[in-house]
């Protein structure tokens, strides 16, 4: 279904059709890609925006999945530990350098 946006003082012909835009979709990761990938903070906080996975924190029983990572900013090195489950909340996080 589309809706059709009218403005104000504008022809017939300037018009735009409009399609209603569709919920995000949850970002799906697999923990074993996840070392040495780039993601985007969408709140920068101290210019820090950019950052890479630097690593995977192995579990304390061997057979138990990696759950923690280090993720450190470029441009000031500064380093941080999070659950590799954070990085789906997209109003946190967003893949790839933007």
């Amino acid at each position: 279904m589309s809706q059709t946006v009218i403005r104000d003082g504008q022809p017939e012909s300037a018009r735009q059709s409009i399609k209603p835009s569709k919920p995000a979709k949850p970002l799906r990761l697999q923990v074993a890609k996840l070392l040495r990938s780039k993601w985007t903070a969408a709140q920068p906080v101290n210019k820090e925006k950019h950052f890479i996975v630097t690593a995977l924190i192995e579990p304390e029983l061997p057979d138990a999945p990696v759950e923690m990572l280090t993720i450190e900013a470029v441009m000031s090195r500064r380093s941080m530990t999070l659950h590799w489950r954070e990085l789906t909340d997209q109003s946190q996080w967003l893949q790839g350098w933007r």
